[in-house]
């Protein structure tokens, strides 16, 4: 059991199955999850209860709060040269312009198969 022993409190993200889900209940061998789940167009809440072996601490929120750390530190150091800081990511730029040279990579035409049948 050592290697499952962790902190899990209430409220808590996991992961399981690929879900992440919100701890429910914490109780001596297993935790229960509210994980929700698609069911036609809607999202409905599951309950389950899962042992403490087979859940695994969600790392979904890791990036955020170094992210947080990040732009606190920009925001701070901006503050004090008196400027102003730009905190918000941005999408990545349009590749450069660039030039697709054809002397050793020949264009080559594609064409469908024609059908036909084996029998």
């Amino acid at each position: 059991m050592g290697t499952f022993i962790r902190e899990i409190k209430k409220g808590m993200l996991i992961g399981k199955n690929r879900k992440t889900g919100i701890i429910y209940n914490v109780t001596k061998s297993s935790v229960g999850v509210i994980i929700y789940k698609i069911v036609g167009n809607r999202y409905m809440e599951k309950r389950v209860s899962i042992r403490i072996e087979h859940v695994r601490h969600s790392k979904c929120r890791e990036d955020f709060i170094r992210r947080v750390k990040e732009n606190a530190q920009k925001r701070k150091e901006a503050k004090a040269r008196g400027e102003t800081v730009q905190l918000k990511r941005q999408p990545l730029a349009p590749r450069e312009a660039h030039i697709v040279k054809v002397e050793s990579n020949f264009p080559e035409t594609v064409h469908a198969l024609p059908y036909d049948t084996i029998i």
